[in-house]
């Protein structure tokens, strides 16, 4: 299976998607697609509140936008060695769970280099990417001996990819650490304002602090504003999203937290679904928005630098657009790291 042909299964497994999601009865009714899909979707909250059916298809949507020939092409072209479908390798991909399809990346980009996949899924998200995995060897039946799913110990493998917290990072470490490896830890999305947003940027910049209830990695969780700007006054922009504290567990978060400020006596915005707190960490919990006040642009374009490493993207005008966090391209690898580098990298020079 030579990569022209990968890219085939994988623009075929977009297509299906992208119909099922926007209703396309004539083609995917008929092989059950739709209905399999959107019964998985709504069946997601009962085995993960914070995976509700919106979530989840946003995150699919998300997959799916991507998955096109053109981007496909664009993506892998510049790779020496890609097209190699010799002496394959079994890589394996230990996946998060904090959002819906969290190690789907991982899956394609073991996949597309012509390894072998040997997966172990979140137990917070175990049922989808299985889902797409079958739905892809449905389109491809050559993957059904490149796919491998477990619940258990990881045994005879190459090499490891592993996305978890700073925790259980150590144990990843611990136990892979003499394996070629990718080690992800925690990390954390960021938005600079530079004060002449308009409100629909504004409103925009809201998407990449509500979605996935703010659990992932590219959702902003803090934002810098400079000295003077009217934080309480651009915060009506946001009511659009007032309806996530009816999520029970997203509003237990909120009651906590509040009751936490309230007793300490501290400082807080609060918009009735929203706590934002000035603070100079950048990992806020949930339900909470830091916020922290800068005194030029020039000490501003310093912060992406000096947070290196703890990161994961700027939303800004000049990086990132507003709203667009949680719609990474192919390219836009985790912690910056070149997944397929490493993978091809790796096959190319023996080691694996």
């Amino acid at each position: 299976m030579d990569l022209k042909e990968r890219i085939k299964s994988f623009v075929l497994l977009g297509e299906t998607l992208r119909g099922s999601l926007n209703d396309d009865f004539a083609t995917y009714t008929e092989n059950g697609h739709h209905n399999s899909l959107h019964k998985l979707i709504d069946s997601q909250v009962n085995h993960n509140p914070w995976f509700t059916s919106e979530n989840v298809r946003r995150a699919i949507s998300a997959i799916a936008s991507e998955l096109t020939e053109e981007n496909l092409t664009k993506w892998t072209r510049s790779y020496k060695g890609i097209n190699d479908d010799e002496n394959l390798s079994r890589v394996a991909v230990i996946m998060a769970g904090n959002i819906p399809l969290a190690g789907f990346h991982d899956f394609l980009s073991v996949l597309i280099t012509g390894n072998k996949l040997v997966a172990k899924t979140s137990s917070k998200d175990s049922e989808l990417l299985v889902f797409i995995a079958d739905l892809l060897c449905k389109i491809n039946p050559a993957f059904k001996d490149r796919i491998e799913f477990t619940g258990g110990r990881l045994t005879n493998f190459d090499a490891v990819i592993a996305t978890g917290s700073d925790n259980s990072s150590r144990y990843f470490e611990y136990y892979f650490g003499k394996y070629p490896n990718i080690i992800r830890k925690n990390r954390n999305s960021i938005a600079i304002i530079a004060g002449d947003e308009t409100d629909e940027e504004i409103k925009e910049l809201g998407i990449d602090v509500f979605s996935y209830f703010g659990l992932g990695c590219r959702n902003v969780s803090k934002i810098y504003i400079p000295k003077g700007y009217d934080l309480g006054a651009n915060l009506k922009n946001w009511d659009s999203f007032s309806d996530i504290i009816n999520h029970t567990k997203y509003s237990n978060n909120y009651d906590f937290n509040k009751a936490v400020y309230i007793v300490n006596k501290e400082n807080f915005f609060d918009t009735g679904y929203l706590l934002l707190k000035e603070d100079n960490r950048i990992s806020s919990p949930v339900s909470v928005l830091y916020y922290e006040y800068y005194e030029s642009q020039h000490a501003v374009k310093q912060v992406p630098e000096l947070l290196k490493g703890r990161i994961q993207c700027v939303v800004a005008k000049q990086h990132i657009p507003f709203g667009q966090a949680q719609w990474p391209h192919l390219w836009d690898y985790a912690d910056g790291i070149d997944t397929l580098e490493f993978l091809l990298k790796k096959k190319l020079a023996g080691i694996l």
